[in-house]
């Protein structure tokens, strides 16, 4: 399909055409990404051997192991395996668990909703945090106060999510006593969300629909540490973002134009550089959601936070590598997805990242 058009002897962009050819290609990329990352877990996983052997082998006689191993088909020659294995990931089929014989997409659907849930709080923190932050310390650029940002921004994406989850339960739950040490939610507060009626498994949409405060507030208050920890990691990058692509708009000419003007430095910082330096922070959010999924797996640990990264150590501890690489896989084709997304919307908000 052409995309241009001649008009008095040059050629002419149609509008809306180049935005459809990258739309189609960032979601054709996500095949040969799926695929990649796919094929890179199925042979790590490989590397230490056979699961089964691997998460009960002790348990079984070389007969009964063999026999598993034959019913599963991992005697079968390595490439025989992984073309198998990859028909079972194109149909949906991501395998079950060796140690409690459950899908993985049932494992996904249970343990997800909590993951989802910490991300988007910790999103929130991110932007709450980091987006005024960088505001201010662009507006007062090269001053003591835009230095203790830029400090506080370094030590945000620095310091390791755990020991940021750690330290925040020390002084927070242990020393002051303001917020519970760990858990989604009291026992007697989770009982009650368990038995709502069509229960989505994300505790804070449960406890709106429930329309009491003391079930909230239970449940924001389970919720502060962790999205805290995870939410700072990306809150730096966001503050530096912000400041930098600020600072860079301020010196733009139509900003000089309203300057002369008479408008007010802070003005212009909020009305006519806010929206333009926000853009890099879209074209980014796919990475930095990666970084939370990974991010996750360490303050879910700390905080036992019982969702997808929570249970991705509990298999690895069991060695249950069938479930490990399903999980992982399952993974890779959210974040490949989540960056098709990001990728769509930073294309709407900026025409020139389609071209």
């Amino acid at each position: 399909m052409a995309d241009d058009r001649t008009v008095g002897g040059t050629k002419a962009r149609v509008p809306g055409s180049g935005l459809g050819r990258y739309v189609l290609v960032r979601f054709l990329l996500i095949i040969p990404t799926v695929f990649i990352l796919v094929t890179l877990v199925f042979f790590v996983m490989r590397v230490v051997g056979d699961p089964i052997t691997a998460s009960v082998g002790g348990r079984l006689t070389p007969a009964q192991l063999q026999e598993r191993l034959h019913a599963a088909g991992y005697d079968r020659p390595l490439l025989v395996q992984y073309a198998e294995y990859l028909g079972q990931v194109f149909t949906g089929d991501f395998g079950r668990s060796v140690t409690d014989n459950r899908a993985i997409t049932e494992i996904l659907v249970e343990y997800g909703t909590a993951t989802l849930e910490l991300v988007l709080f910790a999103l929130v923190v991110a932007f709450v945090v980091g987006v005024p932050l960088g505001m201010l310390a662009a507006y007062l650029r090269d001053r003591w106060p835009d230095a203790v940002l830029r400090i506080f921004a370094i030590l945000c994406y620095a310091t390791p999510v755990f020991f940021a989850g750690l330290l925040l339960k020390l002084v927070f739950a242990v020393w002051l006593g303001w917020l519970p040490l760990s858990g989604r939610a009291s026992p007697e507060v989770q009982l009650v969300l368990d038995q709502i009626a069509g229960s989505s498994g994300i505790n804070i949409l449960d406890a709106l629909r429930t329309g009491r405060w003391d079930l909230i507030s239970d449940v924001l208050a389970h919720a502060a540490l962790p999205a805290l920890a995870l939410g700072l990691l990306t809150a730096g990058v966001f503050l530096r973002l912000v400041r930098t692509n600020l600072i860079g708009t301020l010196g733009r000419e139509y900003v000089d134009a309203a300057r002369s003007r008479g408008v007010a430095e802070s003005r212009l910082v909020r009305k006519h550089a806010y929206k333009p330096a926000l853009i890099p922070i879209v074209t980014v959010m796919g990475l930095q959601i990666a970084m939370m999924l990974g991010g996750a797996v360490l303050t879910e640990t700390t905080f036992e936070w019982r969702g997808l990264g929570f249970q991705l150590t509990q298999y690895l501890g069991a060695r249950d590598f069938v479930a490990v690489q399903g999980i992982v896989a399952l993974l890779a084709v959210v974040v490949a997805v989540t960056n098709f997304v990001v990728d769509v919307i930073a294309a709407l908000i900026d025409p020139r990242v389609r071209y």
